[in-house]
């Protein structure tokens, strides 16, 4: 593995993105979005998946030229049909709508229609929680989690992320999603040569394997748990925004790049203020995990974190030292910056 720069890499995103007739907007969201989850160690949703989203785009599934609508329905809901947008320009999108109605009423919810892959979670409901609110941010993927007891994948392994903020340090965050690994890490891990951790994946059959060429759904985290939320999240990103649902869903890497995937996407700002005071909120939530921090230990060499406390670690780290990547993603980077006469630099 290799390192770059953090700006290197976001600014040349954003900038083959703008050449490639892409909107200012939409270009930062997507920049913005595939560093931030690469600077927080979700390389499976970081910038590897730019590749992937040029290809969506140039065949026209994704539309860098978006119309974004919003019909408000209350003084606390809004509906956004994305017009097909990168689903990093619809989330921001919709959170900024989201924030501005929580600011008013309270409470925030927006659902969206209409959109593609959004990336990690944790890039929307951590703005929410920039400013100073408690955000909740959902979407719903292809299908890739069987029932439980069945053999046929059926529901997506639908992130759910939670965000509050806190005092002194970058909000807490708990971004999960409802599978023990996600599909973009079953096939980073393909194209790495890696297995699977046992568990994490079944076969044809139905049966758990490690070899990540032979996983065709995820395991659910927690067993029939983790398939509840990911209904729930079905539920809310699918129902509340008539998007498709289940195996209806367009799949990401399977089906033609020219084919809308229509995917529906939910998010929540709580306005704390207007339960307690902020800044007591904060300092409280401090003084909540500071004590989960400070609990004995099992191994003295392994810490106690909460939610989003590894994220904190490998950004900090990786701000420093650079974004690691491959050979082919950064032969992939060398021959993008080539074609359109941008800097890129490996560190050394």
């Amino acid at each position: 593995m290799m390192r770059v720069s953090v700006g290197n890499v976001q600014n040349l995103l954003f900038e083959v993105l703008r050449r490639e007739g892409v909107d200012e907007y939409s270009s930062s969201a997507v920049s913005k979005g595939l560093t931030h989850a690469s600077l927080r160690g979700v390389d499976s949703h970081g910038i590897r998946l730019f590749r992937h989203y040029l290809a969506a785009l140039n065949a026209g599934r994704v539309n860098g030229r978006p119309k974004f609508s919003f019909s408000k329905s209350s003084p606390s809901t809004s509906t956004l049909d994305a017009d097909h947008a990168f689903g990093h320009a619809a989330g921001m999108k919709a959170v900024e709508e989201t924030i501005q109605l929580a600011k008013a009423s309270g409470l925030g919810a927006v659902s969206v229609q209409h959109s593609t892959h959004f990336g990690a979670a944790s890039f929307f409901g951590l703005e929410i929680a920039r400013n100073d609110m408690i955000g909740l941010s959902f979407t719903h993927s292809d299908p890739l989690i069987a029932p439980t007891g069945g053999k046929k994948a059926y529901l997506g392994n639908n992130p759910v992320c939670f965000t509050a903020p806190c005092d002194g340090e970058q909000p807490i965050c708990l971004d999960m999603a409802t599978s023990t690994i996600t599909f973009n890490e079953v096939l980073r891990l393909r194209g790495e040569g890696l297995s699977a951790p046992f568990g994490s994946g079944f076969d044809r059959d139905g049966r758990e394997t490690a070899d990540p060429n032979e996983i065709v759904s995820l395991s659910p985290v927690g067993g029939y748990k983790g398939y509840g939320l990911s209904l729930m999240v079905e539920v809310l990103c699918a129902l509340l925004s008539s998007a498709p649902f289940g195996p209806n869903i367009g799949h990401m890497y399977n089906d033609p790049l020219d084919s809308k995937r229509n995917l529906g996407h939910f998010f929540l700002a709580i306005n704390i203020e207007k339960f307690v005071k902020t800044a007591s909120f904060k300092h409280r939530l401090k003084q909540l995990v500071t004590e989960l921090r400070q609990q004995e230990r099992v191994d003295l060499d392994k810490p106690v974190f909460v939610a989003g406390d590894p994220e904190k670690v490998t950004s900090e780290e990786r701000r420093e030292k650079g974004l690691p990547v491959n050979s082919d993603d950064k032969e992939f980077f060398q021959k993008l910056a080539t074609r359109h006469d941008l800097p890129f630099h490996v560190l050394d």
